[in-house]
């Protein structure tokens, strides 16, 4: 029973993204770069919501354009790119940001938190056999069975990294590992790994606390007790290895993170990991986020978060997607 709650688990687990300026194609008239932004949104839902397309500065509390945001992004040495994994106008976004970093010849490591690190050979080989073919890179890693959404959401990200020449990194921590993490704690891993990801050093108490609660309201208030504390070094390893990951691959000249809007966020995500694996060098963070009818300014955002203000330095405002909710099947059962 635990080993099939466990899978469950982990499979809400995956879809880490939390779902919740200037419309794109009135944006292109501000742009002194090549790469044109989508002309139109894919999402159906919000489009007229004030927030729509808006891009807020969340230090200087302000919008700022779409050249603005590449500008910034362009003097960091490491960007993390959130989004709801399995919204359309996120990926067309993460492409445009993707080909506008790297249009004055940089070539930064594009990474991605949907590819974990047993599948590095296959992309490589993809890649020496067919360097800018998308179509083969998905093939070579499996997409179709691998339990992400579909491959033409992706696919304009990883076509704008291999269409660059990109190094293409897989970044995340097989299943397998996170797996045995959450089944037998830490001491699953191997020392070196632990060491590394940090897994032997507490939390403040207050991350902690706000990491449990987070998992908590992600699993609908029905994940037992005894497995919240398991999740939230998970969630820990991953931050840590995604960070990990992107700071080695990194040559001279940076890297791109493709990952959950959870994984993020500045406060305790993957920028934090890189702030303390690589000091001094600057990093920074765009969370792509759907409005919500009832919350018309950005700082209305942040609780959805937990956090007194947007854990991000930048977020991309964009209409919705449908979703189902998440919470009703698992509602109807009754709780352990």
């Amino acid at each position: 029973m635990r080993t099939l709650l466990i899978a469950s688990v982990l499979l809400v687990a995956t879809a880490c993204s939390r779902a919740s300026a200037t419309r794109p194609d009135s944006a292109v008239e501000q742009l002194g770069v090549q790469a044109p932004l989508p002309n139109e949104w894919s999402s159906p839902l919000h489009r007229e919501h004030p927030l729509t397309g808006r891009i807020w500065d969340v230090k200087a509390a302000r919008f700022v354009d779409a050249d603005t945001l590449r500008r910034s992004l362009a003097q960091a040495r490491f960007v993390v790119l959130g989004e709801r994994h399995d919204q359309p106008d996120h990926h067309q976004l993460q492409a445009w940001l993707v080909q506008a970093l790297t249009e004055g010849g940089r070539k930064p490591a594009l990474a991605f938190e949907m590819l974990d690190v047993g599948q590095q050979a296959a992309v490589d080989a993809s890649l020496a056999q067919a360097p800018r073919d998308a179509e083969a890179l998905a093939l070579a890693v499996n997409w179709a069975g691998s339990g992400w959404p579909d491959w033409a959401l992706y696919r304009p990200v990883f076509a704008a990294g291999l269409e660059a020449g990109l190094p293409i990194v897989a970044a995340n921590l097989p299943r397998s590992q996170v797996r045995e993490l959450v089944m037998r704690g830490p001491e699953a891993l191997a020392p070196e790994l632990r060491q590394r990801l940090s897994l032997d050093t507490p939390l403040p108490e207050p991350v902690e606390q706000a990491m449990r609660q987070e998992q908590d309201e992600a699993h609908c208030g029905h994940l037992p007790k005894e497995m919240i504390g398991p999740m939230v070094q998970a969630q820990r390893a991953r931050d840590a290895h995604l960070a990990d990951r992107l700071s080695n691959a990194d040559t001279g000249q940076g890297g791109v993170l493709i990952t959950g809007n959870g994984h993020a966020r500045t406060d305790r995500g993957v920028p934090a990991q890189l702030a303390a694996r690589a000091p001094g060098k600057d990093v920074r963070s765009v969370g792509l986020l759907e409005v919500d009818p009832k919350l018309p300014e950005p700082a209305d955002y942040a609780a959805s978060f937990g956090a007194q203000s947007l854990p991000f330095d930048y977020v991309w405002f964009t209409p919705a997607m449908p979703m189902e909710d998440p919470c009703a099947a698992l509602l109807k059962r009754p709780k352990k």
